[in-house]
């Protein structure tokens, strides 16, 4: 038992030859992809929310067609055609234009492809949201006659907010998760570094039971700091108990 014990101990070593740090380093990088892609969906949804909500028949139309396409079609699917699709696009239209082609930034590559994916769930997320608020607050900054922008920044964002919250704080657990569907286009986030340390040593129970547990302490990171977030945001309102 201790000689097993010093073998895990030395596989995963933060000094070579254990890969230790490398699978924090495929962390760090799964950490930067989910936190980009859930911002960058974030902001898709809130545009896609209001877009569908108060947009013209022609905005509604095309929100509504993307959040289809991208609910209707498997992730790893999308992720394949946004990840090798998309780029080619990218470089074509840059050879349009008369530039040489370039090597995309995987970190880059990989936000905005889980970014879009992340952005149609966040528009139907904020929308359900949106319509939570009691329609009455609307009708007053509409009498007080505030702009469609500063009734979104002013009555809209912060009055949606405990109704968004538990959807969003469930999107960004999901982008979590599904940056280890870019192990698929070689990207080297934590998936793809633990099937790499598990190849080369053999210790395929030990690399994925590791990984598991690194995956677990940042969801349980996140929702520590999503329940502080949740207080904040429902600081002054009845808590459930008192409702009863």
């Amino acid at each position: 038992m201790t000689a097993a014990a010093g073998g895990v101990a030395e596989l995963l070593s933060l000094q070579p030859p254990g890969w230790g740090a490398n699978l924090l380093r495929g962390l760090m990088a799964s950490f930067e992809i989910a936190l980009g892609a859930f911002g960058l969906g974030l902001a898709i949804g809130i545009c896609g929310a209001w877009g569908k909500l108060y947009g013209s028949p022609m905005v509604r139309d095309l929100f509504g067609l993307y959040t289809t396409i991208v609910r209707a079609v498997p992730e790893l699917v999308l992720i394949l055609i946004l990840y090798f699709a998309g780029t080619d696009l990218v470089n074509r239209l840059i050879g349009l234009l008369g530039y040489a082609p370039v090597d995309i930034n995987g970190l880059v590559a990989g936000i905005c492809v889980l970014g879009v994916v992340q952005g149609a769930y966040s528009t139907e997320v904020l929308r359900g949201a949106i319509l939570a608020i009691p329609q009455g607050q609307i009708e007053a900054a509409r009498a007080y006659g505030m702009s469609p922008g500063l009734m979104l920044r002013r009555i809209t964002l912060p009055a949606m907010l405990p109704f968004a919250i538990p959807g969003l704080a469930n999107l960004w657990l999901i982008a979590t998760k599904d940056t280890a569907l870019l192990a698929i286009v070689g990207f080297n986030e934590l998936t793809q570094t633990t099937r790499l340390a598990a190849s080369a040593t053999k210790a395929y129970f030990t690399f994925f039971v590791a990984a598991g547990i690194l995956y677990l302490t940042l969801t349980l990171f996140s929702n520590a700091i999503i329940g502080r977030v949740e207080r904040w945001a429902r600081r002054g309102q009845p808590s459930i108990a008192e409702t009863r």
